[in-house]
C-alpha cells in the first residue's frame, strides 16, 4: 500500500521552516538523514532544540542527559534549576500573545505583559488563600484567557496544577480529585455553547470537589457554598511575584489517560515535557515568532497544555475561541484573528465538509493545519486542505505520557491526505509483529530515552504499565505505548488504531472496561464488551458494544437509546454508542480475555 502526495512543498516554503535550519547548520540535504541524526545523536539534537528554543535557566545543567539508572528513568537536563514558566515570557512586552473571543462576542487581544500582570495576580492570591509551594490546585473550566493564567501562575508558583476536562460528569471529576487531592478548585459556573448555558459549579458540588473558585459568565445568581469564592474576591492587587525555581523532574501539571483498567492513569509533566511540546511545535507544525495558533481543546486533555506551551515558548500567538468550534462563528475568528496554524481533530473536519460552513471565509493566512485525537480520513482531510487554498496537514499521534508526538509530518515533506511522513524528531520507535519480530505493520514500541517521556504515575506502577515483560530490540528496552501503525512502501505511516482495549473517542481515550462496567448494569445485559471500529473508508472510530442478552420485552432501538443514555449521563456526553450487536457468547481467551480483535473482525464482517 502506498499513498499518493496531495501537497508538495515549494522552495520558499522548505527554505523559511525551523527544520530545514537545522538540516542546514549541520549539511543535511535529505530530510530522513536528518531526522536518522536526530535519534543517533540525541545529545547533540536535544542540546540545539533547548538553545533553539531559548529555555531559561537559573542553573545550566551539566549534562542534557543522564541514564545512570537506566533509559526508563532517564534524566534530562541534569543538575540544572529552572521553571519552565519563565521560557514562556520570551517575546516584546508588547507583543499580542493571546488572542480570544468569546461566542457571540468580539476578538480580543493580550500583550505579554497584560498575560504576566495576570498571571502574578493570580499567584499571588494563591498565597493570600494560605496556599504554598507543593500544594495541588485544580482546573475544571473551558480553555479561555482564565485557565491558561491559572495554569501558568500555579506552575510559577511551585504548585502543580491537576487538570480535569469540563465535559466530564460528576463521577469522574470525583475520581480524579480524589486521586490528586487538591486544596483548592478552579471553574467557571456555566459553559456556553450554541447559545445554551450548560452547568459546570454544579458538577463539582455533585463532586464534593474541595474549596472552589467560581468565575461568574452568566447572569444567574450564583449561590455558593460557605467556603467557596468568587474570582473577583479571590484575584490579588498584587502585580509582582518571584518565580518558585525548581528541578527538572520537579511536578508542574497532572493529566489523565485510561489504560487498560477501569481507573484513569495519572500522569505527572515536569519542567521537561513541555520542551517536548515546543520541539515537536517547532519542527513539526513550524511555529514561528508572532504566528498565531489555534487549536479547539481544553486543560484536560494533553493538547490543552501542549498549546500552551509550543505556542509560547516558540513566541507565537495562542487563539482562543470559547464556544462550539463546529460553526461559523468559529470559521469568522480563524479568519479574523489571522490563524496560521489551526488544529482540529477528523470530526470536526467531519462536519465541516458536511455542512460547507467554512467555505465561506478567507483561512489563507494558514500557513498548515494539523490532525490528532482521532484516525482521520482522506477525503476530509483532502477537503480540509482545499479550506486554505492547499495547505498540508500535519498529522500528529502521540500520547499524555509522551508530551507530544512519536509520529508525525512535517512542511519539507510531500503531505499525503491521512499519513504521517515521519518518526517525530530526537524519538524512536519499531513496529513489531505478534511474533515480536520487525514488521511493516504491528505494534508500536517505542525506544527511550526520548525527551518528554513520563517515568512514573501517581497510581499505577509505571514500570509495570510500560515496560513490564516487553520485548527488546536489538538489545536495547522498549516501551510500550499501545498504538497499531502500518508503514506504507513510500515509508509512511497509517494508524490502524489500538492493539489493547484502551478506546480512543473524540480525543478522549477511555478503558473499555469502564463502558462495559455501565453497559452491564443494563437489566438486558448479562455481559458485554466495548470496542472502536474505524468506518469503511477511514474517520474517528465509532464505539460499538457488543453483549450477551438477558431475556427483556425491549426493542433493539429501545435497548441502544437506553446504552447510550447510561454511558453518556455516566461517563461523558461526547461517548456515543453508535452500535449495539447482540451476541450468544463473547470470544475469549484461554486465560479468559475478551478478544476484542475478534469481535472488530467479526463487526467488520457484518458491515
Amino acid at each position: 500500500m502506498t499513498c499518493k502526495p496531495y501537497w508538495k512543498p515549494s522552495k520558499e516554503t522548505i527554505e523559511h521552516s525551523n527544520i530545514y535550519k537545522m538540516m542546514q547548520q549541520h549539511g543535511f540535504e535529505n530530510y530522513d538523514d536528518f531526522w536518522k541524526w536526530s535519534v543517533k545523536h540525541k545529545e547533540d539534537f536535544w542540546t540545539e532544540t533547548v538553545q533553539n528554543l531559548g529555555i531559561q535557566f537559573q542553573e545550566k545543567f551539566t549534562a542534557i542527559l543522564n541514564i545512570a539508572k537506566g533509559v526508563e528513568n532517564a534524566e534530562w537536563l541534569y543538575n540544572s534549576k529552572l521553571n519552565i514558566v519563565d521560557s514562556c515570557f520570551q517575546n516584546e512586552e508588547d507583543a499580542v500573545v493571546l488572542v480570544f473571543q468569546h461566542e457571540g462576542g468580539t476578538l480580543q487581544k493580550v500583550t505579554q505583559r497584560e498575560l504576566l500582570i495576570l498571571v502574578h495576580k493570580i499567584a499571588n492570591g494563591f498565597l493570600e488563600i494560605g496556599l504554598k509551594t507543593g500544594d495541588t490546585i485544580a482546573i475544571d473550566m473551558p480553555m479561555t484567557l482564565e485557565a491558561v493564567a491559572i495554569y501558568l501562575a500555579g506552575i510559577k508558583a511551585g504548585m502543580p496544577i491537576v487538570t480535569i476536562a469540563d465535559s466530564f460528569t460528576p463521577n469522574e471529576i470525583s475520581v480524579r480529585l480524589k486521586i490528586t487531592n487538591p486544596k483548592v478548585v478552579f471553574t467557571q459556573d456555566v459553559i456556553h455553547r450554541n447559545g445554551k448555558e450548560l452547568p459546570l459549579y454544579t458538577k463539582l458540588l455533585e463532586a464534593n470537589a474541595p474549596k472552589t473558585i467560581v468565575i461568574k459568565t452568566s447572569e444567574e445568581k450564583n449561590n455558593l457554598r460557605e467556603k467557596d469564592s468568587c474570582w473577583t474576591d479571590f484575584l490579588s492587587e498584587k502585580t509582582a511575584f518571584q518565580t518558585v525555581i525548581q528541578k527538572p523532574n520537579d511536578i508542574i501539571t497532572i493529566l489523565f489517560s485510561s489504560g487498560t483498567t477501569g481507573a484513569p492513569k495519572a500522569i505527572p509533566w515536569t519542567h521537561t515535557t513541555p520542551i517536548k511540546c515546543a520541539s515537536d511545535g517547532y519542527y513539526h507544525q513550524d511555529i514561528h515568532k508572532n504566528d498565531v495558533v489555534c487549536w479547539p481543546t481544553n486543560l484536560g486533555w494533553m493538547m490543552g497544555p501542549w498549546l500552551v506551551f509550543a505556542t509560547l515558548i516558540n513566541k507565537a500567538t495562542i487563539a482562543l475561541y470559547n464556544g462550539a468550534p463546529i460553526g461559523e462563528n468559529f470559521g469568522a475568528f480563524v479568519q479574523n484573528a489571522n490563524v496560521t496554524m489551526l488544529g482540529v481533530i477528523p470530526s470536526f473536519v467531519k462536519h465541516w465538509k458536511t455542512s460547507g460552513c467554512m467555505e465561506q471565509f478567507n483561512w489563507s493566512s494558514i500557513k498548515c493545519f494539523s490532525s490528532t485525537g482521532e484516525v482521520s480520513n482522506p477525503f476530509e482531510m483532502e477537503y480540509l486542505m482545499q479550506l486554505a487554498n492547499n495547505k498540508p496537514v500535519i498529522e500528529y499521534c502521540g500520547g499524555t505520557e509522551i508530551g507530544g508526538g512519536y509520529v508525525t509530518s512535517t512542511i519539507v515533506q510531500p503531505n499525503c491526505a491521512s499519513t504521517f511522513s515521519t518518526q517525530a524528531l530526537g524519538g524512536e520507535f519499531v513496529l513489531l509483529n505478534e511474533e515480536n519480530k520487525l514488521s511493516n505493520k504491528g505494534e508500536l514500541f517505542l525506544i527511550p530515552p526520548i525527551l518528554g517521556l513520563s517515568k512514573s504515575l501517581l497510581n499505577k506502577n509505571h514500570f509495570e504499565v510500560y515496560y513490564k515483560n516487553t520485548p527488546t530490540f536489538e538489545g536495547k528496552l522498549l516501551r510500550r505505548h499501545g498504538d497499531e501503525l502500518e508503514q506504507l512502501s513510500n515509508g509512511y505511516y497509517k494508524a490502524q488504531g489500538r492493539v489493547d482495549d484502551a478506546i480512543n473517542l473524540g480525543g478522549i481515550k477511555v478503558s473499555s472496561v469502564q463502558i462495559e462496567a455501565i453497559v452491564n448494569q443494563q437489566n438486558f445485559v448479562k455481559e458485554a464488551a466495548a470496542i472502536a471500529v474505524t468506518p469503511k473508508g477511514g474517520g474517528p472510530s465509532n464505539l460499538v458494544v457488543f453483549y450477551v442478552a438477558c431475556t427483556s420485552t425491549l426493542s433493539a432501538e429501545e435497548k441502544l437509546v437506553q446504552t447510550k443514555k447510561s454511558v453518556q449521563e455516566q461517563l461523558n456526553p461526547l461517548f456515543k454508542v453508535s452500535d449495539l450487536v447482540e451476541i450468544e457468547m463473547l470470544p475469549r481467551t484461554a486465560s479468559n480475555k475478551i478478544m476484542r480483535r475478534a469481535l472488530k473482525e467479526l463487526y467488520k464482517k457484518k458491515q
